[in-house]
């Protein structure tokens, strides 16, 4: 990806949750240069990755495969000072836009839709080698538990919440003709470095151009303090 078009994302994302009344941590708006005189009383931003993460999968077309978050509090399950058990995230879904086929080993996570368009979901269980199995799939929302055939496509509008469990496949995104969808996630510690369960190969984090400079830096780019 291009930095140019990452900073593009990020100023109509700000809009968006904006219009949405979801308001960002002052952290989310620190230029690379307020983070150089950051010092350690802001390492729980760096240690637990909060904040910005775009990806585009290694696809090289953010609109159709992609996917834009911010990460708002996590745990650290290495760092023991870190004793949040919980993390969360507000996510932007296009329409039509495809989060790939993926499965947590150990996270537990409520995806809540919390305006916008409608949140497109097809859910499969995993087999022992991982791959789609073809059982029912038990299906948490808002209250009710029931049973979806294999390949289901659920459709979360607005106000409402699905609940994935570990080892429980799930791809989604936007329904066509409704606008991005601004969504919510609550879930356990949450560690994409190794907890992340793909279905086919791609890349977590994006190779970026560097055409211009960053307006805020993501996630996996905070740099390091010197005192």
């Amino acid at each position: 990806m291009k930095r140019s078009e990452i900073n593009k994302l990020m100023r109509e994302a700000v809009h968006l949750m904006r219009e949405k009344q979801f308001l960002l941590p002052p952290y989310a708006y620190w230029r690379p240069e307020d983070w150089k005189d950051k010092g350690h009383e802001y390492d729980e931003i760096r240690d637990n990755m909060l904040g910005w993460d775009i990806t585009d999968f290694g696809s090289g077309d953010f609109s159709k495969i992609g996917l834009l978050l911010f990460t708002l509090r996590n745990g650290n399950l290495k760092l023991k000072k870190y004793v949040k058990t919980y993390a969360e995230k507000i996510m932007i879904v296009g329409e039509n836009q495809i989060t790939p086929y993926h499965f947590h080993f150990k996270k537990m996570e409520d995806i809540i839709n919390r305006g916008g368009g409608n949140l497109m979901i097809r859910l499969y269980n995993s087999t022992p080698d991982e791959k789609l199995a073809s059982t029912p799939v038990t299906v948490f929302s808002d209250g009710r538990k029931y049973e979806a055939e294999a390949g289901s496509v659920l459709r979360v509008k607005p106000g409402e919440s699905v609940t994935f469990m570990p080892g429980q496949y799930h791809q989604f995104w936007g329904e066509r003709g409704h606008g991005p969808a601004l969504i919510g996630e609550v879930s356990q510690v949450n560690d994409d470095r190794v907890d992340n369960r793909f279905l086919e190969e791609n890349g977590r984090f994006p190779q970026i151009e560097e055409d211009e400079k960053p307006l805020y830096y993501l996630s996996n780019e905070y740099p390091a303090t010197h005192d």
